[in-house]
């Protein structure tokens, strides 16, 4: 861990000065990236976190769509051009004052909040499918947690108890989610795109 915070402190001080240095931690769901962001903070005095699932879209828009349920997460799940333009695309073009779209999930709405984020910012984002094409070109540095298949499959399980019974989240999980990182893995190939590769177990 220490040489992955030596190696992004090295590129962050190397960066545009008129820009924030952008992070991406990616991995599958249950790789660790809640946790290994955490432990990634403190790099520079100047720091932002983001978790791409604070910007989901309303459940209306992702879910009996009619496409399949994975395509529904990994299509449907972010506004995907709306993120390009209030958040990827100002920030690196400097603009220090963002108007985000955060999901408020007890009221399955989106409300939008300005937030500021200093042009010498090292802002780490973390979350999945955050190397799809229209998001990768905008990252300095990309992390990809690579955790074994059962470790993940255990973590999420036991997890997402707001899912239901173990049944029921073993179900949405291979209906939904599972297919939907298969098709990522696929198409994206996010490991091929990485600066680092973590181990993760």
């Amino acid at each position: 861990m220490e040489l992955l915070r030596a190696d992004i402190h090295r590129e962050y001080v190397r960066r545009e000065p008129d820009r924030p240095f952008l992070v991406a931690i990616d991995g599958l769901s249950g790789a660790g990236k809640t946790t290994m962001v955490e432990q990634l903070r403190g790099i520079a005095t100047n720091e932002v976190v983001l978790h791409i699932d604070d910007f989901i879209v309303e459940r209306h828009r992702r879910y009996a769509t009619g496409q399949s349920e994975a395509m529904e997460y990994y299509a449907l799940q972010w506004d995907v051009e709306l993120l390009v333009e209030t958040l990827f695309k100002p920030l690196r073009e400097g603009q220090t004052n963002l108007m985000l779209p955060y999901y408020e999930r007890d009221q399955d709405a989106v409300n939008m909040r300005t937030i500021e984020i200093a042009p010498n910012t090292l802002v780490l984002i973390e979350g999945i499918f955050l190397l799809r094409d229209e998001w990768r070109p905008y990252f300095d540095y990309i992390v990809y947690l690579d955790c074994p298949r059962e470790v993940r499959y255990e973590r999420v399980l036991n997890r997402d108890t707001y899912i239901g019974d173990l049944s029921e989240r073993l179900a949405k999980y291979e209906r939904r989610y599972w297919p939907g990182e298969a098709h990522y893995i696929k198409t994206i190939n996010p490991q091929a795109q990485a600066d680092q590769i973590v181990p993760s177990s």
